[in-house]
């Protein structure tokens, strides 16, 4: 078996490293700390101008600035004195900062200096190397040349440089820029000229060469030619700008599976990866799920499988969270699909996200430049992703900020609604002159009692507004013993309580009280006469999660108001003295539980508080 765990930017060959806007570093890979001969915990956070105070009389400033300014790619050489190195740079923006490629072309600069010299000709034995005379006439040719251009040096020595260049299969314009550098080179205007221009290969396929021309001190020749294909190297670049050029889409996107699809069909179309699909997480059974794959992966296979936790290299790879080349699976264990056709494959975790995986039925189909430009592809699609996200919580703080705004109208309108009924009520009795035969409102209240009552009323509308969500300490209560310290505040007779809930559970006892003698007093507030109210435990032999349940034999709340009443509302019958049981919902959300309404099997209400994880039975 021949695997090979691949981490993301660190297994590219060139150093990378990435600013932000400010232009700090952010990450650097291990070339870049040997390249800059600085660690990463010495630089991520600086900024590169004080790390490094030479660059600023360089070309990167401005470079940078460039990229950053008009979000172009840029690139360019220069020499850094300080660390005696020459470098070639390339930057790629984005909305976060640069992404930086620096590769160390001391060695190039040295063997051109070398070429300058004459000893040109046996450093780029691969190269193909031709020698000129002051007539243009072809003096020389290496064995590399047939290979490179597919001319061999019975067809070139002797004859016009013409020759060489029509055999090659480049067209009139590039020829006369062609003649520009060796006339420069001849004459001494230049010391070095160098040209990227597309060609003929040997069988008749478009190639791009590197030309470069320098000067040769020899007895007959006067230039040297050295003409490198490059035409791997022009893709491999012409893929990375045009992956940056994808970034922009994935991050125009905050559909979690078009930021997908944008993935797997650039992979196919850029970076030749027919077989492809991305599997995301799904968060709440922890499977990994196919979303996207392209045309062939679903001709060859009739859809993508999903993976469940532990099966196959797929799930291997993204719990391990390295990406993993797989050049022969014949040769591979634990296959999902030990039959399957595929040969080779890369799997690419996208952060936590999900994975990509590209397959081949060939074995060896991959090499070390499609894991660095898979690696790219999907630490963009996972930045995209990210985004998505940051996004769908921005909507649903936006939505949950509206809901809690009309909750909050809502409770002004109870506040003024009841409170001022509750008052009134109280002028009322003060203003008669025969209190003593004046039966007060509400059964057995007294004005003491009714203004505690609407003072509670404010406490209640204050728990609600802020959404109940700050509990306090939480202890350990009896349940039996805290119904009945509630219902001695509540507006319901102890004796009317049936309990059979011998249980404990941990609260904050205050709200706890609070949440119980709400719900006593909206059952009382339905009822004409005394209410019973049954309290027993639900969870424990049915298999649900656990909690308890109040049914009442008051006027029953209609099915078609089980939702709203959980909800304040200003003509809400229900809601008499306070917030009724849209405050017992908020107290139970701010512990954790979820609170519902149903209706009682022989009529009456239910209420059911579940969710309780700490609720135990206690036996007597």
């Amino acid at each position: 078996m021949t695997t090979r765990s691949v981490p993301i930017v660190d297994r590219v060959t060139d150093a990378f490293f990435a600013l932000d806007t400010g232009f700090r570093f952010t990450y650097l890979n291990e070339r870049a700390e040997t390249l800059l001969k600085r660690s990463r915990e010495e630089l991520i956070g600086r900024v590169m101008w004080d790390e490094f105070p030479q660059t600023v009389e360089t070309q990167f400033p401005d470079g940078f600035h460039r990229a950053m300014d008009e979000q172009v790619p840029v690139s360019f050489e220069i020499y850094h004195t300080h660390l005696e190195t020459w470098f070639e740079a390339r930057a790629y923006p984005s909305e976060t900062g640069l992404s930086v490629y620096m590769r160390d072309v001391s060695e190039r600069k040295a063997q051109e200096t070398t070429l300058a010299q004459h000893a040109a000709v046996v450093e780029a034995i691969r190269d193909a190397v031709v020698t000129l005379d002051r007539n243009r006439e072809i003096v020389t040719v290496n064995g590399a040349t047939e290979s490179v251009i597919g001319a061999d040096r019975s067809q070139l020595v002797g004859e016009h440089v013409e020759t060489l260049t029509e055999l090659a299969g480049i067209n009139d314009d590039h020829a006369v820029e062609i003649g520009r550098a060796i006339t420069d080179i001849d004459i001494g205007t230049a010391e070095r000229r160098q040209l990227e221009l597309p060609y003929t290969g040997p069988k008749g396929d478009d190639r791009m060469g590197e030309f470069r021309f320098v000067p040769i001190e020899d007895n007959a020749a006067t230039v040297a030619a050295i003409v490198r294909d490059v035409t791997d190297q022009h893709e491999y670049d012409r893929v990375v700008t045009s992956l940056h050029e994808v970034t922009r889409w994935l991050l125009g996107s905050d559909d979690p599976e078009e930021i997908c699809a944008i993935a797997v069909h650039s992979g196919g179309d850029l970076l030749d990866l027919p077989i492809s699909g991305i599997w995301l997480l799904e968060g709440e059974h922890g499977y990994l799920e196919p979303v996207a794959g392209t045309a062939r992966a679903h001709d060859e296979f009739g859809g993508l499988p999903r993976f469940n936790p532990g099966e196959g290299l797929v799930w291997d790879v993204f719990e391990a969270g390295g990406v993993e080349l797989f050049d022969d699976l014949a040769e591979t264990d634990e296959l999902y699909n030990p039959e399957t056709p595929l040969r080779s494959e890369i799997i690419a975790p996208i952060g936590t996200h999900g994975v990509l995986m590209t397959g081949s039925f060939d074995p060896h189909r991959f090499d070390e430049t499609d894991v660095d430009l898979i690696s790219t592809l999907v630490e963009n699609t996972r930045a995209a992703l990210d985004r998505a996200d940051r996004e769908r919580v921005l909507r649903e703080r936006t939505a949950e900020l509206e809901r809690q705004t009309e909750r909050l109208e809502a409770v002004a309108d109870i506040l003024s609604s009841d409170l001022q009924r509750q008052l009134e009520a109280v002028a009322d009795a003060l203003e008669d002159d025969d209190i003593d035969d004046w039966e007060f409102p509400l059964a057995e209240n007294t004005v003491e009692t009714t203004l505690d009552r609407a003072e509670r009323l404010v406490d209640d509308v204050r728990e609600f507004a802020r959404n109940a969500t700050a509990v306090g300490t939480r202890s350990r209560l009896r349940l039996e013993s805290t119904i009945i310290d509630a219902a001695s505040d509540s507006r319901i007779d102890e004796g009317t309580l049936v309990v059979d809930a011998t249980a404990t559970l941990r609260a904050d006892p205050d709200r706890f009280v609070r949440l119980l003698e709400t719900a006593f007093d909206s059952a009382a507030a339905r009822a004409d006469d005394d209410v019973t109210i049954q309290i027993g435990l639900v969870g424990f032999d049915d298999g649900g999660s656990r909690g308890f349940f109040m049914l009442d034999d008051a006027a029953e709340i209609p099915p078609t108001a089980h939702d709203r009443i959980l909800d304040p509302t200003a003509d809400d019958e229900t809601a008499i003295d306070g917030l009724g049981l849209a405050l017992v919902r908020a107290i139970a959300e701010a512990h954790d539980w979820t609170c519902t309404v149903t209706s009682g099997e022989n009529g009456g209400t239910r209420v059911e508080i579940r969710d309780i994880t700490t609720l135990e039975r206690r036996h007597s």
